[in-house]
């Protein structure tokens, strides 16, 4: 894993971006305002818990945190490369031979211990489809969780905004209120906007699009899995698992290591 610095980027450049447009014209204290942000943040966390159950929350929101946050070093072509060196070590010497290993993939992993175990096809299957349906829920879960969260916020900005005039209207006779009042009508809104669209709403979209990726790649991993567990002639495994792949990706791996052996094989028939 290696940090998704899009990610990183968008959320300095949005943050930096509006304590410019802060500082440019006041003072950055007036933006602060205790009942505002209890409204928004407190009423915010509430509709959540209500929303979700708490163990979904705080089992959710850090995986969901580190899906966005994290993207995999590894591309789907390097996964056909190392079963196709797995595959042919296990023609070679045997499979239990493959519990030696070098991947970082723990799904993958798991998968090519299975088959060292000796493990039938459909037990393999079993447990890594209910791995992946897990995994993959998780993911679902915290993108909701956020999303879920930008949807509340502005609600919440907006019923301060109502509080926040509601109590200008009542107290019209005595002008020092007036200032207060209308600073939780309009704040309660900005930090509702600031809340959602930098942070929540952003957030649940990379999620749903992460949790796409990994669906995926766990499914190409799994294929590669049984492709090691039948142990597969490596021509015709990477005619299997070649599909898996964007067009432009399809024998882009290089050197001497297994996929592009594979492929100057498939040429050469």
């Amino acid at each position: 894993m290696q940090f998704d610095f899009a990610t990183i980027a968008g959320l300095i450049i949005g943050i930096t971006v509006v304590v410019l447009a802060i500082l440019s014209g006041s003072d950055v204290m007036i933006f602060f305002n205790i009942p505002g942000a209890l409204i928004v943040f407190g009423g915010t966390f509430a509709a959540t818990l209500i929303k979700f159950p708490l163990t979904g929350i705080f089992v959710s929101i850090p995986i969901g945190i580190r899906a966005a946050f994290t993207v995999q070093k590894e591309k789907p072509r390097d996964y056909i490369r190392q079963a196709i060196q797995l595959v042919k070590r296990a023609r070679k010497n045997g499979i239990q031979t493959i519990e030696k290993n070098n991947l970082k993939n723990p799904f993958f992993k798991k998968g090519v211990q299975l088959c060292a175990d000796g493990r039938d096809l459909d037990y393999i299957r079993k447990i890594l489809t209910q791995e992946m349906a897990m995994a993959i829920q998780r993911e679902e879960v915290g993108g909701k969780i956020f999303r879920a969260i930008g949807d509340a916020a502005p609600a919440f900005g907006m019923f301060g905004t109502i509080v926040g005039l509601i109590q200008m209207l009542a107290n019209m006779s005595d002008p020092s209120t007036i200032g207060p009042a209308m600073a939780v009508a309009l704040l309660t809104t900005l930090y509702g906007v600031l809340v959602a669209n930098l942070i929540a709403l952003p957030i649940a979209d990379k999620l749903e699009s992460k949790s796409s990726e990994d669906k995926a790649l766990r499914s190409l991993i799994i294929e590669c899995v049984f492709q090691i567990q039948q142990m597969q002639n490596p021509t015709a495994m990477l005619e299997i698992l070649e599909p898996h792949l964007p067009e432009k990706q399809r024998g882009g791996a290089g050197g001497s290591d297994g996929y592009t052996a594979g492929r100057d094989a498939k040429k050469r028939r």
